[in-house]
């Protein structure tokens, strides 16, 4: 560790011998390895964090297409999800303030997610034939405050976890995080075909109060550095530091890293669930499919990607994960080569679980590898502002170019699109050899 002499956007040595002081005490006391009531907290933040974001992902395309809007104007709807992609601009200011009541993370969180459940529930209020320009409003104020939310959680869990518990920690918030997925997703989508779209935003909304629950009873987290003071402190300091550490070089590398590893599996699952309604299966069909095919696969798939991570590193997980990610891309373009289905019948039902299945299980895995990859370049002393920046260039293919998804579709077809997807995916492995090397921990 260099001296602050010589790395003058180092964080303070007090607070890393602080830091060390703490690791070191951990470790004579011989705790062990994995806290599982960390793991459990981990369930919870991961649900927070996937449910709205799988709102807007999932729910709000299919009630959309289920009034016939069409599909350039719900691509473009992805543009609403920027807040995501510039979390990072106002991320220095939750590690700057701390609001009068419940400490400086758990604070920020339960605002979050009060607005969030308001904001859901809201939906029910309108129709996309006559308020469009309020719903684009709601989905502005759902994205932010679930970005918003996003920064704390990921901070939040950050803080609380060992180095030691990153793999499993982040695999479970992931499997947590998908599991969210499924009540937008599935749940949901088979409501809607038995009762009125604002009972159904209704219900959703109220999945948000165990998050809520959660925020009230957990203790908060020891920071390991005091808040920022001043204005280069709180804005300036933690980009410097970064690039100063990773030298500009690499550190560009782990940004064009970031930046690919997940576009191909982000494009080829943004407009999904309007894919399978045009391949001609219902809503109560994909719901109960995403439920039995795509949920315990994931868990499972979860779970043990998590334990095995702990002992392959978190490099080789990249690697595995990675190719498995890719691979399940396949499953898009096999889906789509069969055209619109007359009818629905076992074959087509079984095909569609094999795909959901297989998307499931490698998105989830290379999303866990991923986010615990992030956390481990990220400095403790500026952990809210760092992974608010690596997390906010990932979900910039997810904001900006899915917005496209639906211009290129219209041109290309659904199946030349998700080979797009596939080939769009190799860049981000490639970049594994200079980033994470196989043989590196």
């Amino acid at each position: 560790m260099n001296s602050n002499k010589e790395n003058p956007y180092a964080p303070p040595k007090s607070t890393l011998e602080k830091h060390f002081r703490q690791s070191e005490n951990v470790s004579e006391q011989k705790k062990p390895p994995v806290s599982w009531r960390k793991m459990l907290i981990c369930v919870f933040t991961g649900f927070a964090s996937g449910l709205p974001l799988y709102f807007v992902l999932t729910l709000i395309p299919a009630w959309l297409r289920s009034f016939e809007l069409d599909l350039k104007t719900i691509g473009a709807f992805a543009l609403i999800q920027f807040p995501f992609a510039w979390k990072f601009l106002w991320a220095p200011l939750l590690d700057a303030y701390t609001l009068p009541f419940l400490g400086r993370r758990r604070g920020w969180l339960l605002t979050t997610q009060v607005v969030l459940i308001l904001a859901m529930a809201a939906f029910g209020l309108t129709n996309p034939q006559h308020d469009l320009g309020l719903i684009i409003a709601l989905c502005l104020c759902l994205t932010l405050f679930s970005a918003t939310q996003d920064i704390v959680i990921d901070t939040f869990r950050r803080e609380i976890l060992t180095d030691a518990e990153l793999g499993l920690g982040n695999s479970i918030h992931v499997a947590a995080y998908r599991i969210a997925g499924f009540v937008p997703g599935a749940l949901s989508l088979i409501l809607a075909d038995f009762m009125s779209w604002q009972s159904v935003f209704f219900i959703t909304a109220l999945f948000m109060l165990p998050a809520i629950a959660m925020t009230l009873f957990v203790k908060e987290p020891p920071t390991p550095a005091a808040a920022p003071k001043t204005l280069e402190d709180t804005f300036i300091l933690p980009f410097k530091e970064f690039f100063n550490r990773q030298g500009v070089q690499h550190a560009l590398l782990v940004l064009a890293f970031i930046f690919f590893y997940k576009l191909g599996d982000s494009m080829a699952t943004a407009l999904a669930t309007p894919f399978y309604l045009d391949m001609g299966f219902s809503k109560t069909q994909i719901g109960l499919i995403a439920k039995n095919a795509g949920l315990w696969p994931m868990i499972v798939a979860g779970i043990i990607g998590g334990i095995w991570m702990v002992k392959l590193g978190i490099n080789r997980a990249l690697w595995i994960f990675g190719f498995v990610q890719i691979i399940t891309i396949l499953g898009f373009v096999w889906l789509s080569s069969y055209g619109h289905f007359d009818t629905v019948g076992t074959r087509e039902l079984t095909i569609l679980a094999l795909v959901i299945a297989a998307e499931a299980i490698g998105a989830g895995l290379g999303t866990a590898a991923f986010v615990s990859f992030i956390a481990r370049e990220t400095n403790p002393a500026y952990t809210a502002t760092q992974i608010a920046l690596l997390t906010a260039l990932s979900a910039f293919p997810r904001t900006f170019i899915n917005a496209t998804t639906g211009y290129l579709i219209d041109n290309m077809g659904y199946y030349s699109f998700f080979w797009l997807c596939f080939f769009l995916a190799i860049p981000g492995m490639l970049l594994l050899f200079k980033v994470a090397p196989w043989g590196e921990k």
